[in-house]
């Protein structure tokens, strides 16, 4: 492979932020719907936008949903976002052997720098682009195209790495290779029907699969 880009979905591929999204949306819905909806519950709104989850959920009050949740998501970052192992050491390695490195999150871009800056992943990106940068969000190509396009990458060239069917069918969508993470809260085998070019069992696994310096 000629792969010099690297394309990195946020949340639950590079910082481990899923007790924080589930609490987020347990606390949204328990507010406004008491005992309706349990942890297995919210699993599948992990990937979609607030947006297309709340909308799907009530219509006319999506907004007032979307503000409840990321005032509370806000609030408990800090507290329940952890690093996933050999994330730090894997991103640093690819950063030194010259790799395109960049975001491509269906995330607010204020919180996105908070997740970064609390695990000191900040320093190696040179991209992102957050919900708040696109008209239309992944699965759609616009934005893996856009971060391509920031970063004077090929498609061809490129990798994205996801730890959720939207990262790999819009990767596919904006012809890049793709990678899924084992360790994605749906699962696995939910990744793996998407067909990823490659599945990671560990971060560190990109330096196999990408082999020799970009340098």
């Amino acid at each position: 492979m000629n792969i010099n880009t690297i394309l990195f979905d946020l949340d639950g591929t590079l910082i481990d932020t899923n007790e924080l999204i589930i609490s987020s949306f347990l606390h949204t819905l328990n507010t406004f719907y008491p005992g309706r909806y349990q942890r297995e519950d919210v699993l599948p709104f992990m990937g979609p936008t607030l947006h297309e989850t709340f909308s799907g959920i009530d219509q006319e009050r999506a907004q007032e949903l979307i503000d409840t949740y990321r005032e509370y998501n806000i609030s408990n970052h800090d507290l329940l976002v952890k690093e996933f192992e050999g994330v730090f050491e894997t991103v640093q390695w690819l950063k030194q052997e010259g790799y395109k490195l960049g975001i491509v999150t269906t995330k607010m871009s204020n919180v996105v720098m908070m997740g970064l800056k609390l695990t000191k992943l900040d320093q190696f990106f040179d991209v992102i682009v957050a919900i708040d940068h696109v008209t239309n969000p992944k699965p759609h190509p616009e934005p893996i195209e856009k971060a391509l396009q920031q970063l004077d990458a090929k498609p061809e060239e490129a990798l994205m790495v996801g730890d959720n069917h939207h990262d790999i069918v819009g990767g596919k969508n904006a012809g890049t290779k793709t990678a899924g993470v084992a360790w994605s809260a749906k699962g696995r085998e939910h990744l793996a029907k998407y067909e990823p070019d490659f599945m990671l069992e560990k971060m560190s696994d990109l330096r196999d699969i990408l082999g020799g310096s970009r340098v």
